[in-house]
């Protein structure tokens, strides 16, 4: 358990998404690099995202580097020692918003900490392969890619690294035996098609069993996975993986359609609150939102977790 958390009560609200709170807010995210665009174009956005997740009770936020990458930011023009920088900046930022939040607060008691996002190689690609886990990438190019950033936010002064949105067994593998020679505590998080399938089809337990013996993966668990598999999710973790804590943070339950980048279907999740109170009843210890789970949410989510702290 990581020494920080130790002054944290459980279960632990973590943030929502990113990216539709950036939009709401009028930042163009319609570019290959998403969120991770605004790391260089508008820091100031993401700083007062941040901060809005912050105001509504988060006790953890994300910083906005799921989607950043070496390769992807000298795709867009610029050197790898300038990509180096952006995801370096990242971190910068939701520390910035962290402090900011203190000086509100008037206080240095905020115990809030700075997780460093790391996505899949499929956000990389920006085709929609990260709800898929098919990539025709090798074992030694996933491995390039994810070593460079890996090491990076490994270093750059965040509480935590967020492995997250990983959809493919192949890919986790290679990230578990990375993560083998990395201090940082970090989470990884699956993107499942249903309670018991990762979306590239393999067994949820198999990608259970490739992390949970992991030195620096405390927690395990889904993100950017439908609401209503979730409580079936909590239970497989808890009975797979027994010595690590239970990380959820589902989307909204629309369907993305990567074609047109649209979401179809509801516009609000319902009763995230009472689903929030069915996962921590089975046992979860970090909760938020990925897609489409805004400040609001996350507001009612820690008004629920309140009522039922738990050492």
């Amino acid at each position: 358990m990581p020494e920080k958390f130790e002054k944290l009560a459980f279960p632990v609200v973590l943030d929502g998404g990113l990216s539709n709170l950036l939009e709401a807010r009028g930042c163009d995210l319609k570019q290959k690099l998403w969120c991770a665009e605004m790391l260089r174009s508008n820091p100031e956005a993401i700083v007062e995202a941040h901060l809005a997740y912050l105001r509504a009770g988060a006790e953890i936020i994300t910083t906005a580097s799921y989607q950043a990458s070496i390769p992807g930011f000298v795709e867009a023009g610029l050197s790898a020692v300038e990509g180096e920088a952006l995801l370096l900046r990242s971190v910068e930022l939701a520390d910035r918003a962290r402090e900011i939040f203190r000086e509100e607060r008037n206080s240095d008691g905020c115990k809030a900490l700075v997780a460093a996002s790391i996505g899949p190689y499929g956000a990389y690609l920006a085709d929609g392969s990260e709800y898929t886990g098919n990539y025709s990438a090798t074992d030694a190019e996933l491995r390039e890619f994810h070593c460079a950033r890996l090491r990076c936010l490994a270093q750059c002064g965040a509480d935590l690294l967020a492995i997250e949105t990983q959809p493919c067994l192949r890919e986790i593998a290679i990230l578990a035996d990375l993560l083998a020679d990395i201090e940082m505590p970090a989470w990884v998080s699956f993107c499942c098609r249903d309670a018991n399938h990762l979306h590239d089809g393999s067994f949820l337990h198999e990608a259970i069993a490739a992390v949970k013996d992991v030195k620096s993966v405390f927690a395990i668990g889904a993100n950017c996975t439908a609401p209503s598999h979730i409580s079936e999710i909590i239970r497989l973790v808890k009975q797979e993986a027994p010595g690590n804590r239970v990380i959820v943070y589902p989307n909204s339950g629309e369907v993305y359609h990567a074609s047109t980048g649209t979401w179809l279907g509801l516009s609000e999740p319902s009763g995230f609150r009472s689903m929030a109170a069915d996962w921590i009843a089975e046992g979860a210890d970090i909760i938020g939102g990925c897609c489409r789970i805004g400040p609001a949410h996350i507001a009612t989510l820690r008004e629920q977790v309140a009522t039922t702290r738990r050492s």
